[in-house]
């Protein structure tokens, strides 16, 4: 009964950590419901794109006089700010931000006009950054992999309250996850994204990939002082810890990011720039 319980409790915690990188992160959208002079205006604005597509931004208002321009600029550049119109859908204002190369990244904002009043959403500028599309296969086996490699974590990891643990074989299943999903996978979803198989140490800082080989080293080094005869139970968790710690962080902060070498000015033809 108390190993039934052991495998739901890892269960569980795998859950909240499968939702907490869900919302959390750089590439999640940035959610916004407010009034402004009587008017509820909402919306989530994309911080992730393809590169294959312009990225459509828009925001719902319950005025239909409401207007609003989207501005845009290339990230960390010294580009001036691109205005464009904002169309009209029923309730919905839009307006495209262009696509660009992959781990390209825009910053962006929207002013409205309500009542004769101008106001800027957000509060602060938002970054979006463009991939490259990723084969849903290979994209669901990953998330799979490494989600599984969590839950086999946790449950290794509670082993540390059986009074007569059988650390090795979770142990052993947890590397096979996490090193298919981290180091064979993750590089190839890395690689149809953003045209690199691993940007992190040496060859990057991609925190994404950092975290992933810290991952794998934590746990390989807790197999290694349980082959060596240390106490399983207490290397058990330390390396469900380590685990727990990586996933903390939100998935692809200090990500891949092109660097644009000069500051000529982004357009698309989808859209109408409004002239200045």
């Amino acid at each position: 009964m108390k190993k039934i319980l052991l495998w739901v409790i890892a269960f569980f915690v795998t859950l909240l950590f499968a939702y907490y990188q869900r919302v959390t992160g750089p590439s999640y959208p940035m959610k916004f419901d407010k009034q402004i002079n009587n008017v509820e205006v909402k919306g989530h604005l994309l911080r992730s794109g393809y590169s294959n597509e312009d990225a459509k931004v828009e925001i719902s208002l319950s005025s239909p006089e409401a207007a609003g321009i989207l501005y845009y600029k290339r990230f960390k550049t010294t580009d001036k700010f691109t205005p464009v119109e904002m169309k009209r859908e029923g309730n919905k204002l839009f307006a495209y931000l262009p696509k660009q190369p992959p781990a390209g990244k825009l910053e962006y904002y929207i002013e409205l006009n309500i009542g004769g009043e101008k106001v800027t959403l957000p509060d602060e500028h938002v970054v979006i950054r463009y991939k490259g599309e990723i084969p849903l296969a290979v994209l669901i086996l990953h998330v799979l992999f490494m989600f599984t490699a969590f839950f086999l974590s946790m449950r290794t990891g509670l082993e540390y309250f059986n009074k007569e643990p059988n650390v090795l074989p979770l142990l052993k299943w947890t590397l096979v996850f996490l090193i298919f999903g981290g180091f064979v996978l993750g590089p190839i979803v890395q690689y149809y994204a953003f045209g690199a198989f691993w940007t992190g140490f040496p060859f990057g800082h991609d925190l994404t990939d950092n975290k992933t080989a810290i991952a794998i080293l934590g746990w390989l080094w807790a197999y290694y002082k349980i082959h060596k005869g240390a106490n399983p139970r207490k290397w058990a968790l330390i390396g469900s810890i380590i685990l727990i710690l990586v996933y903390l962080i939100p998935h692809s902060v200090l990500g891949s990011e092109l660097k644009y070498q000069n500051a000529d000015s982004v357009k698309t033809v989808s859209q109408k720039v409004i002239a200045k």
